[in-house]
């Protein structure tokens, strides 16, 4: 199952929540050696964890996490442009359509074969998601190796600046395009599962 969550609002050390703060920690700072904050030794969580986020959840049938991302929306603080505008090579792409990705993170303790399903199931939610709320673009900031997988997923998916020759864990900036073909688009790449989505609000007027 997908749970959308809108927001931090309550403490974070609860729930599943709390255990997909501990998985970012596992990945982002144990795995990727990334130099970001952790809270209590064990929960990965930084400034942009606040009541505007919106958090993408995959769950089992126990409520346990199996992956995640966050969203952020571009009218507040977000990662591209407050920390990594020169990912741009134009205007940073903002407005209440435009939703930046962070934070994609799938469990460790997964296996090979269902990170790749819970990978699926969480590309999917965040399409299905976008077409629920009328978000028409995703941005992101990735390094070059993630980035050159995400463009490969079946939907619109280009580098917001010309791309480097500095190696796989050069950051690129991305922007995702997100409309009614898009599920199709992922379906052909072999990138869709059934991702039936929890915690919804009510669709936004046009």
């Amino acid at each position: 199952m997908v749970r959308i969550q809108m927001g931090l609002t309550h403490d974070p050390r609860a729930g599943l929540l709390d255990e997909m703060f501990e998985d970012r920690k596992r990945v982002f700072v144990d795995l990727l050696r990334w130099e970001v904050t952790v809270v209590d030794g064990r929960l990965e969580i930084d400034q942009f964890d606040n009541e505007f986020a919106i958090y993408v959840l995959v769950e089992d049938p126990q409520g346990k996490h199996l992956g995640s991302a966050r969203l952020l929306p571009t009218g507040h603080d977000h990662i591209l442009k407050t920390i990594f505008p020169h990912l741009c090579a134009g205007s940073i792409p903002e407005g209440p359509r435009v939703l930046e990705i962070t934070r994609f993170c799938l469990s460790p303790r997964l296996t090979a074969r269902d990170r790749m399903q819970v990978r699926k199931q969480l590309v999917t939610a965040l399409a299905q998601y976008a077409l629920h709320a009328q978000i028409a673009t995703y941005t992101g900031v990735a390094e070059r190796a993630w980035f050159d997988q995400i463009a490969q997923f079946g939907w619109r998916c280009r580098a917001l600046a010309p791309l480097t020759s500095e190696g796989p864990r050069a950051l690129v900036g991305l922007r995702i395009d997100i409309d009614p073909s898009t599920i199709q688009g992922l379906a052909r790449a072999r990138m869709y599962a059934d991702a039936a989505l929890q915690g919804l609000e009510p669709q936004l007027a046009a």
